[in-house]
């Protein structure tokens, strides 16, 4: 510890008492020129210098130390004062540059006996008296634009006797070699036009700020040209990130798939029907997950106790959701098939994260509905209670019209036809009344855990000998891509925000319509803040450019992350999305336990917003099929009903009409744990 007390207590005063110099190493002193450590160094012992080393090239200066060894020669000096003189001479050259002749500087050290001050004094006082006298000759000269090595004796000396050379000065990062030229151009720039420069004399300075004005303004124009068009040259024109009309996207978009279409696809299904286990063991076979990793999946799975939830752990990555066995968030993926790119949502079952589930299914184009076969499972979740009924409703209400059913655990009731007869013939009949026809339902029996009739049609004897049909993925391959709203006005729902490495923030979500280029400017509603898109990620692939469709990660600069929400719509900022806190709907209500009055609260489900809202308005009941008025300014609705009410939220929404963005058009009302209404926006009020 003495070791520490000796540095603490050292006096470094002592021992850096004469060497240190502020803001000057001691080495540097004998390295550099004086010339350059008067430019670049600051010392408290000299005056601040001005001006920089001077152009002798162009003004003809050279051999000036001939010139000082010639006049030392003629005064009988010594070596020390010849060095003296020397050092005499570099110091007043700081300061005066070429304004003054090398023999006037060096008579003046002579003669003030090697004192700078007075020798700066002394020749000052000579040049003012010079100026006085030529005043309005050296005016005229000044006006003539003369260039380079050709101008004469004369005309240099007396034009730098009125101008003190401001050299080294850049305009654009280029010397100057004009004359006046540098120091009007810089004076103007930098409005210093009069301000007396250091080192001189406020007599002298008043002179050479008049030169300005004497200068002709032809000249003064063109000089501010020169200067123009060097700083224009260097800097490269910065293209507006704006090129949409510059892209096909439709074609980009084939290109970039290898000709394959886009496809969104959610799995949905009562909780414990095998979702996750069936998705799992499909990407598993797929070649989506190695064996490696698989491996270490059955491994800790069985350890945790779960032995059969090995291949749930592909899409459930959470521990907590590894924990309880059950899927809380949406899982989200990527798979292809021979002529799709099929991006895998998996929705949770439990009654518990609906809300999670709609933000999946909002975002789907297709959807995979997985039943459990055995005894007893299929019918908890398909009474009332259940999610199967549930879920159905809530996928055609938000849009999805085609549905593959994976009558999922067959191998527990031995793959009986009558099982899955039975489960088809029960569905087929809700899924009617709920609003998909019957040429766009398919049904395939399937095992999750043992993995048949998954990606390739089903071996087992059991199942060959009555089941002729699609395994699941050519199922998934046969389904039709939805229509695109490429030529819309761009819109992105937030699903996700987050701070990534780096500068800016990021928001994940789909693309609705529109497209979108890295370095656009994006408008984010309801907070109505600007922004640009630094960057785009689609599957953990950065890309220049994304079209509807594409669930997307973008990268975000120019705004707070602290404003942006879940549930926030990214837009065009010359195609903005409506917001408001009122609004007009057709909704049809589901099964409900309480009629629905004026006033009645509810959950409002949009896209990724969960928002409480108000019945404002009950308006009046319609005809299902037709649409016309049956019954206006209802006391209430019951459960069937169709009927256009009005809504009003708590906070501002961004909402679109049905009629212009189906997409963003749609809405679900939940009450008290249970869906009770799903609706479609028919107009924006404020």
């Amino acid at each position: 510890m003495s070791r520490h007390r000796n540095v603490r207590g050292y006096n470094y005063d002592e021992d850096f008492e004469d060497d240190d110099v502020y803001g000057q190493s001691v080495e540097d002193d004998y390295c550099i020129s004086p010339s350059t450590a008067a430019q670049f160094i600051y010392s408290r012992r000299d005056k601040p210098a001005t001006f920089a080393e001077p152009l002798e090239e162009e003004y003809g200066y050279e051999g000036t130390d001939d010139t000082a060894d010639y006049f030392a020669s003629s005064h009988q000096v010594t070596e020390v004062d010849r060095a003296r003189l020397n050092s005499c001479l570099d110091q007043m050259r700081e300061v005066l540059a070429e304004s003054v002749p090398e023999q006037t500087m060096v008579q003046a050290v002579l003669d003030s006996k090697f004192d700078v001050q007075k020798a700066l004094d002394l020749v000052l006082s000579q040049g003012s008296k010079q100026h006085v006298k030529t005043k309005n000759e050296d005016a005229v000269i000044v006006g003539k634009k003369t260039k380079g090595k050709t101008r004469d004796s004369q005309s240099a000396r007396m034009e730098s006797e009125i101008v003190p050379k401001i050299t080294k000065m850049t305009v654009s990062g280029k010397k100057q070699s004009m004359g006046f030229e540098v120091p009007c151009v810089i004076a103007e720039e930098n409005g210093h036009a009069n301000t007396p420069q250091k080192g001189l004399s406020a007599e002298d300075a008043s002179v050479t700020s008049g030169v300005p004005e004497a200068v002709s303004k032809s000249t003064l124009s063109q000089v501010m040209q020169v200067s123009e068009e060097q700083n224009t040259v260097p800097t490269p024109v910065r293209k507006s990130g704006k090129t949409k009309p510059q892209i096909d996207v439709k074609a980009e978009l084939e290109k970039r798939q290898g000709g394959k279409q886009l496809l969104n696809l959610v799995v949905i299904g009562h909780v414990d029907a095998g979702k996750s286990t069936l998705m799992g063991h499909l990407l598993y076979l797929l070649g989506n997950v190695n064996k490696r990793t698989m491996h270490k999946y059955e491994q800790e799975s069985k350890k945790a106790g779960k032995a059969s939830f090995a291949y749930a752990w592909v899409l459930d990555e959470t521990g907590e959701e590894r924990e309880r066995g059950v899927t809380m968030d949406v899982g989200m993926t990527k798979f292809e098939t021979k002529t799709k790119v099929i991006t895998l949502m998996d929705a949770p079952g439990h009654k518990d994260f609906i809300p999670n589930m709609i933000t999946g299914a909002a975002q789907a184009d297709v959807a995979i509905l997985v039943v459990d076969a055995s005894r007893g499972e299929f019918e908890a979740g398909f009474e009332t209670g259940g999610q199967t009924r549930e879920h159905g409703l809530l996928v055609r209400s938000l849009g999805v019209t085609q549905l593959a059913v994976a009558v999922n655990k067959m191998d527990q009731v031995n793959w009986q036809q009558e099982r899955f007869q039975e489960i088809t013939s029960k569905l087929g009949q809700f899924l009617k009344q709920a609003g998909f026809k019957e040429s766009d339902v398919a049904y395939i029996p399937t095992s999750g855990l043992g993995g048949e009739n998954l990606v390739t049609r089903g071996q087992i004897s059991d199942l060959t000998h009555w089941y002729k049909g699609k395994c699941l993925l050519e199922q998934i391959d046969s389904f039709k891509p939805p229509q695109r709203s490429m030529d819309k006005p761009f819109r992105l729902c937030v699903a996700d925000v987050f701070k990534d490495q780096g500068s800016g923030f990021c928001v994940t979500g789909k693309i609705e319509a529109g497209y979108i280029q890295v370095g656009e400017r994006l408008l984010a509603m309801p907070p109505n803040e600007t922004c640009t898109a630094k960057g785009i990620t689609l599957h953990d692939e950065p890309v220049d450019w994304a079209a509807a469709g594409d669930h997307v990660t973008l990268t975000l600069t120019g705004m707070d992350i602290i404003k942006i929400n879940v549930g926030c719509v990214y837009c065009d900022p010359k195609e903005p999305i409506k917001v408001c806190t009122r609004f007009r709907a057709r909704v049809l209500i589901f099964n409900i336990e309480v009629p629905i009055t004026k006033g009645f609260p509810v959950l409002l489900h949009y896209q990724t917003v969960s928002e409480p809202a108000t019945i404002r308005r009950l308006l009046s009941v319609l005809h299902k099929s037709t649409g016309e008025v049956t019954k206006s300014k209802p006391k209430f609705l019951s459960k069937g009903q169709n009927a256009l009410i009005e809504l009003q939220t708590q906070r501002p929404v961004a909402l679109e009409l049905y009629k212009d963005f189906k997409e963003l058009g749609r809405f679900m009302l939940r009450y008290s744990g249970s869906t009770i209404a799903a609706g479609v926006v028919t107009e924006i009020k404020e």
